[in-house]
């Protein structure tokens, strides 16, 4: 098992090369559903959690009401891939939909980009379709497409869960 402190950065380098993750969730009745979303990833030396910046859906809205996870996968065509396993928090109060909104605004490209690209989000933070995701994980996995593809290195594993 690699430590957080190992892992965070490699992580964050990896996905946020990526920039997309497919991300599941799971309904009341065990079903998942995945879906596309480009989350933004901090760490400062203690603690790794990601944003991820969307509209609030009744989909995604019921499923994490019952089921407050969130898996996330991300692969390049190199087959680099790395994922978390995280809880999920909504935020919906302004204050900090305008700092996710400048975290996504203001970050280097590619993982930065002009929220107002999105049609539903043309009248900025405070718009009703937008909010925020915080992402916890409690588990990460970081893996080179060298693993698969040549049979060196090992893939980066990491939880705060006994298993």
């Amino acid at each position: 098992m690699t430590s957080l402190g190992q892992i965070a950065p490699a992580f964050i380098e990896m996905a946020h090369s990526i920039v997309w993750a497919a991300a599941a969730t799971v309904d009341a009745n065990g079903r998942p559903r995945s879906r596309v979303l480009h989350p933004i990833w901090e760490w400062d030396g203690t603690d790794l959690f990601g944003w991820i910046a969307t509209v609030p859906s009744p989909v995604k809205k019921a499923h994490l009401a019952v089921h407050p996870q969130m898996s996330l996968n991300y692969w390049a065509p190199s087959h680099d891939t790395c994922s978390a396993e995280c809880l999920v928090e909504w935020y919906l109060d302004d204050e900090t939909r305008a700092a996710v909104w400048d975290k996504f605004a203001n970050a280097p490209a590619p993982v930065g980009y002009d929220p107002r690209i999105i049609p539903q989000w043309a009248d900025g933070p405070a718009s009703s379709d937008f909010a925020a995701l915080r992402l916890a994980p409690y588990r990460l996995r970081v893996m080179s497409g060298t693993v698969m593809t040549k049979g060196e290195g090992a893939p980066l594993t990491w939880s705060d869960l006994a298993e």
